[in-house]
């Protein structure tokens, strides 16, 4: 007999989170399992995997992820993460430093994502942003529903109340900001953004 899911709603999740805790939820793709950026090495102990795959940052805002990363962002960037957030697009920006080498261990890269999810934004708000991968483990395919996420994690809570809100199933688009200047699609997914309007 299968033990009802832990159902937390976002204010205890969000404490839970603080307290260094890992957690389930919904986004507009697939659910995400979620650690504070500090404890970002604990994801990929859950999934059974080395940290060669990089970690997403997902925020509720464009604006909350700017104020964590206290960086400059160049008109470029702007334009596009304004026009693909929130959204299934992660952006892959070339930035260096403690989230970077919390996120992405020896990369010179970091992924954004504002996810268009209510729940998701609300938990997001309340928590900040957070370390996220897919929820499944090494080479399992990505859950698609709570109910999925929860027979893989079992220990975990998840974000209440249910059910979660739909998600395309398919996984965020990833679009790299390359030296040349221009956006190069690394992953075809759940959306595919045509090419950003002229300054």
């Amino acid at each position: 007999m299968t033990s009802a899911p832990l159902l937390y709603d976002e204010t205890r999740l969000a404490g839970h989170l603080a307290a260094g805790g890992a957690a389930l939820f919904p986004t507009d793709t697939l659910p995400a399992l979620a650690v504070r950026p500090q404890q970002a090495a604990r994801l990929w102990e859950l999934k059974v995997r080395p940290p060669d795959k990089p970690l997403i940052l997902m925020g509720a805002s464009l604006g909350q992820l700017q104020q964590l990363l206290a960086l400059p962002w160049p008109d470029a960037w702007l334009r596009q993460s304004q026009r693909c957030w929130p959204g299934a697009v992660t952006l892959v920006l070339p930035l260096e430093g403690p989230l970077t080498t919390l996120l992405h261990p020896g990369g010179h890269s970091l992924g954004l994502r504002v996810p268009d999810c209510a729940a998701a934004q609300r938990l997001l708000a309340r928590s900040g942003p957070l370390a996220t991968s897919s929820a499944n483990r090494s080479g399992e395919a990505p859950a698609l529903d709570a109910a999925a996420a929860a027979r893989q994690f079992p220990e975990l809570p998840l974000l209440g109340p249910l059910p979660w809100p739909a998600g395309s199933g398919h996984a965020s688009t990833v679009m790299a900001w390359q030296p040349s200047g221009s956006w190069q699609v690394l992953r075809a997914g759940a959306v595919m953004p045509g090419p950003p309007p002229s300054p």
